[in-house]
């Protein structure tokens, strides 16, 4: 074989960004053999500037970040979110979320897309075990046998009992498996910038719900806040081509004027809204995690969330299977996986789209019962703090990492 890559390991990971990534660090520093093929230049990515981009990370993935030694390379560069103000647009009824309502811990944390990603491959080079080959690319996959094979671009194999498709939305791994897709497209247009304000956020996190879509405001440092701004993908396009000063203008009237003058910092961004899932998140020898198993709607902000709950509790699975001694990909050992997984992400593809097709119109009746919501819930103390523990993934059975345990 070609090159000095090692031939077999324990795990296969196709995808090495924040799940991809990730989870190659729970598996290796548990003792596993693991390689991350990771089809993008990670020398272009230490380098990368501000690219606009920004996500959120809930409290319990936070924990799983901290347990991996992945969120210290990047706690000094994220902004806690503390409250969280979500109002039906000019409606007098909002729904308030304050975290000291649960406790000092924050509701989740707001980190620029580039520090996360050099924070995950700053730990990635630390951990034993965890091989990173990128850039690379898998073209072919063997599920015969008692190993799967993987071909590279380059000609070279690899092999492992397990491969874990962490590719994206767009998952070659998913598609080589021959896994059905399930998807829908919503006619919206996600669009992402950040905005430089005069005065404080104070760590609170706005979501205004507008005839076309959510708007939300999460809060960044250095007096900046990340804005997912979703419009009718038929007046997207207009949007997105306006010179600087018009598409402020038209910013600034969906934002209002709370936090005195914008300034737009960095390049926008676009991408069409959908929800998709695999119909199955296991194949023979073969699992999905992230976006690879299921993506939805930006509206909750919760899909690299759910993508860190999957790894969560994959990783516990597979290495359980190995201390006991089982093949870890066998079937039954994935079907536990699936099991486990199986509710968490049908309830949030299920709660993010009802939510969004619900506040995504300005129909008079609905507007009504959407507000009469809100309020009925700000007022129901129990209802609104379980739903707080949900927006934190601190509901259900929690796999030991997101409880800030060790595997």
């Amino acid at each position: 074989m070609a090159g000095n890559l090692e031939n077999r390991h324990d795990v296969l990971i196709v995808g090495g960004g924040f799940v991809g990534g990730a989870l190659g660090c729970a598996l290796a520093g548990a003792g596993l053999s693991c390689l991350v093929i990771d089809h993008d230049d990670p020398s272009a990515q230490l380098d990368a500037g501000f690219d606009g981009r920004s996500s959120a990370i809930a409290a319990a993935p936070r924990r799983l970040l901290r347990r991996l030694g992945i969120w210290q390379h990047v706690e000094e560069k994220a902004t806690p979110i503390e409250d969280i103000r979500v109002a039906d647009g000019s409606s007098p009824f909002f729904l308030h979320y304050d975290h000291t309502d649960l406790g000092e811990e924050p509701l989740g944390h707001m980190v620029e897309n580039r520090h996360l990603r050099q924070a995950v491959l700053a730990s990635m080079k630390t951990v034993p075990r965890l091989h990173h080959l990128a850039p690379a690319e898998a073209v072919a996959l063997d599920q015969e046998g008692s190993r799967v094979r993987l071909t590279l671009k380059d000609g070279r194999t690899v092999e492992a009992p397990l491969v874990i498709g962490c590719d994206g939305r767009g998952s070659w791994l998913r598609s080589a498996a021959e896994i059905p897709l399930t998807k829908w497209s919503y006619e919206q247009v996600g669009i992402v910038c950040t905005v430089r304000h005069e005065r404080s956020h104070d760590n609170v996190a706005h979501e205004h719900f507008l005839p076309s879509g959510p708007f939300a405001i999460l809060p960044l440092t250095d007096n900046r806040s990340s804005i997912v701004w979703t419009e009718k993908a038929n007046l997207a396009p207009a949007l997105l081509a306006l010179p600087d000063n018009a598409f402020l203008e038209e910013l600034s009237w969906r934002f209002g004027d709370f936090l005195g003058k914008l300034e737009v910092t960095g390049p926008r961004w676009s991408y069409p809204l959908s929800l998709q899932f695999a119909q199955r998140i296991t194949d023979r020898r073969v699992a999905l995690a992230g976006d690879a198993a299921q993506a939805m709607h930006p509206i909750a902000g919760q899909g690299l969330n759910l993508g860190l709950r999957d790894v969560a509790a994959l990783a516990e699975v597979v290495v359980d299977a190995r201390r006991l001694g089982l093949d870890i990909g066998a079937g039954k050992v994935l079907d536990r996986y699936a099991s486990w997984r199986r509710f968490d992400s049908h309830l949030m593809l299920a709660l993010t789209d009802g939510l969004n097709r619900l506040f995504s119109n300005d129909v008079a009746p609905v507007r009504v019962v959407r507000d009469v919501g809100l309020a009925a819930v700000e007022h129901m103390a129990p209802l609104k703090a379980y739903l707080m523990r949900h927006a934190m993934g601190e509901a259900g059975n929690l796999p030991r990492l997101l409880k800030g345990e060790a595997l």
